[in-house]
């Protein structure tokens, strides 16, 4: 257990002997006496709990339910009870919502005043993306809507940039052995404890313990290894840090492939992206991961170490079967790097609801050609398998072949060479392969210019 060190509402709070797994969110309620953060999912979907979080790279909203106490450590957070002035000021999102009559039950209001709030500090205007992570459907979201549109022309109240400030100036002590503070030193504890748990942004593992119940000691929390979040662009490629988050990855990535940088933007929540990293993301080997798809399609390399040996492979060599990676005892992904490359990047994402839901199907897709004929293809899906899997049948299918919708409908029926793919909630097997076919095509019609995209076909 370690002592944790941070700002609640601009009072500084130290705590002795946290203990690793204990959530912001049952801390404020049940021990600290705050209860406007709510609990709704427990799971990091709805945003009742929404929190601000102010470090050094600036103030995010983030789920206080899947938040552990220690990620906390040296930072600043402010509950809706904060978001106010000292002196009882309302917020210009505060009076704008009852303005705009967009008050709720009082259950997800509270989550939606955060997230708003952060929105107005960072000067987002988008706020379909911006409040996506928070649900309720008591009044719609359209006077919401509205009400973060009326505020944000408001300045900004000086109580609300004051977080950062106060943590710079305070010298705060430095975290626990369980949290380090560079790669080496995390190196070295988790060769002395292969079996541990590493933590990231704990959008996954928070859901061992909120869901599953599970004790999860010995525990890193690996958030203050600054060097582990860097993302470095070169003429080689970009090398992404495993601790980058979701959410700086798709922004780093937009403007190289803009289609993956839309998958990210589809596949969570602001308040998941924020926290998640793309280690974190690969790591976890889930066969329904939405990041691995894409950068196996681009020919990703993965970064990996353990003690002071490193060792590179292609991504796609990483995941061996459902629930095993190629990953030895002590050893942990340390950044994965995606080649400079054309853009021929398309991802499409099947899933019943349109945002921030879990894939039925990912399928991506970087296929080059030249004077007409397939001169290379890369395909990979998730969903399909038990591991986020290459299509290396429909790619030999295309492989030296005219770039045409004959070539096409060959190849797709290869589909059933690659995958086996199972029966489940999300889609039958059947269901899955034609629709693995059709997202071939569909790159296909794509390719030719034809409008294939739902969101983007008019009448």
């Amino acid at each position: 257990m370690d002592n944790v060190t941070f700002l609640l509402n601009g009072e500084l709070v130290d705590l002795d002997a946290v203990h690793p797994t204990c959530t912001l969110l049952d801390w404020l309620r049940d021990t600290h006496g705050l209860c406007g953060t709510k609990e709704g999912c427990n799971e990091g979907d709805c945003g009742a709990c929404t929190v601000m979080v102010t470090d050094g790279s600036g103030a995010h909203a983030l789920n206080a339910c899947i938040l552990f106490l220690p990620q906390l450590h040296g930072k600043a957070v402010r509950t809706v009870e904060g978001i106010a002035g000292p002196d009882g000021q309302l917020h210009p999102v505060q009076q704008a919502l009852i303005e705009c009559h967009g008050s709720q039950c009082g259950f997800c209001t509270p989550g939606f005043v955060v997230s708003m709030a952060v929105a107005h500090l960072n000067g987002q205007s988008d706020f379909d993306d911006r409040l996506a992570g928070n649900l309720c459907r008591c009044t719609g979201y359209a006077p919401i809507i509205r009400a973060a549109r009326a505020a944000a022309s408001h300045p900004v109240p000086e109580w609300m940039t004051e977080d950062l400030d106060s943590l710079c100036v305070r010298g705060l002590p430095r975290a626990g052995r369980q949290s380090p503070e560079s790669a080496d030193e995390l190196a070295s504890w988790y060769m002395e404890n292969p079996d541990a748990v590493l933590v990231a942004g704990a959008t996954d593992v928070g859901l061992w313990v909120t869901k599953n119940l599970q004790d999860l000691e010995p525990v890193a929390f690996l958030g203050r290894i600054e060097e582990l979040k860097s993302i470095e662009t070169s003429s080689e490629g970009l090398r992404v840090g495993a601790l980058a988050s979701i959410e700086e990855l798709g922004a780093a990535i937009a403007p190289l492939h803009p289609d993956l940088a839309e998958l990210i933007r589809r596949f969570g929540s602001v308040q998941v992206r924020n926290a998640a990293t793309i280690g974190g993301n690969i790591a976890n080997g889930s066969p329904i991961g939405d990041t691995p798809p894409a950068l196996i399609a681009l020919g990703a390399i993965l970064h990996l170490r353990r003690g002071e040996t490193r060792r590179s492979m292609p991504l796609e060599e990483f995941f061996l079967d459902y629930g095993r990676q190629d990953r030895r005892p002590g050893e942990f992904v340390e950044a994965v790097t995606i080649p400079r490359q054309p853009d021929r990047l398309k991802c499409y994402k099947l899933s019943k609801r349109f945002d921030q839901d879990i894939s039925a199907i990912c399928g991506c897709f970087s296929i080059a050609v030249d004077n007409g004929s397939v001169t290379e293809a890369r395909i990979a899906f998730g969903g399909m398998a038990g591991i986020p899997k290459r299509a290396t049948h429909v790619e030999r299918a295309l492989a030296g072949r005219p770039w045409t919708a004959e070539t096409v409908r060959a190849a797709r029926n290869a589909m059933s060479e690659d995958f086996t793919p199972i029966d489940d909630m999300r889609g039958s097997a059947e269901y899955r392969l034609h629709a693995a076919g059709n997202l071939l095509m569909r790159y296909w019609l794509e390719s030719t210019g034809s409008a294939a995209r739902v969101l983007e076909v008019v009448a």
